[in-house]
């Protein structure tokens, strides 16, 4: 596979590649097992990696608050399923809950290979300790299967659960009702009307329209009215 020239890029607004993998839960169709939620798909380098291991300690502990908001949670790790297991039990006892949500066995690294969660080298690489260097890829996708949010973090940064969480409130309040969120935006603060909504209009579905510039104008967003544009 090292010598395969790169997969074609993936961007907002991509197609999810489907693919058909071996989980901790049994086979899957991925577009399939998404159905009509969104999905969060996220890489890892290796099992019983330590940052990982917090991760997904982490996503256990949240993954009610995923499933609030209609989003199904599945990891990827260059590893078999067999060896899945013995992690799981790590993270389960280091969570102080089961975890539920299924891991990809991708030891050849076909589905990171097809979504280009490699590093700049090639699918053979490895560190000085054997380690796949799989980067800590994380894709939000909803449920027409558009991929929406792309992140990328190196081996040595843990990813933050809680903004995972924030981003999908975001992009389903905006996909409902027509608005944006600010810079360091979190549910309940007011929100920016979209630019294609005109002054008019905005008037009447905003009551409480704030315009502090003519392209910048807020109105409150209630958590309620938030819980509401959940799938």
């Amino acid at each position: 596979m090292g010598d395969e020239p790169r997969a074609p890029p993936l961007r907002l607004g991509s197609a999810a590649p489907n693919f058909k993998a071996e989980t901790t839960l049994g086979l899957i169709d991925f577009h399939e097992w998404i159905g009509d939620k969104w999905a969060i798909l996220f890489s890892h380098p290796e099992d019983y990696t330590p940052v990982c291991t917090t991760e997904l300690a982490a996503l256990a502990k949240y993954e009610p608050e995923f499933t609030k908001r209609g989003v199904k949670l599945i990891g990827l790790s260059a590893n078999t399923v067999e060896t899945h297991g013995g992690w799981i039990n790590d993270i389960d006892e280091i969570a102080g809950i089961a975890m539920t949500f299924p891991i990809i066995g991708d030891k050849d690294r076909k589905i990171a290979f097809l979504y280009d969660m490699l590093d700049h080298q090639d699918t053979t690489n490895v560190d000085a300790r054997g380690i796949a260097f799989t980067i800590r890829s994380v894709f939000v996708i909803d449920p027409k299967k558009t991929i929406r949010l792309i992140l990328s973090y190196p081996a040595s940064t843990g990813r933050n659960t809680a903004e995972l969480l924030r981003v999908i409130d975001s992009l389903q309040a905006s996909d409902k009702h027509r608005i944006t969120t600010p810079v360091n935006w979190n549910p309940g603060e007011d929100v920016i009307v979209h630019p294609s909504v005109k002054n008019e209009e905005a008037e009447t579905l905003f009551p409480k329209l704030r315009i502090v510039k003519p392209y910048l104008r807020y109105t409150p967003l209630s958590k309620e009215a938030l819980a509401a544009s959940r799938v």
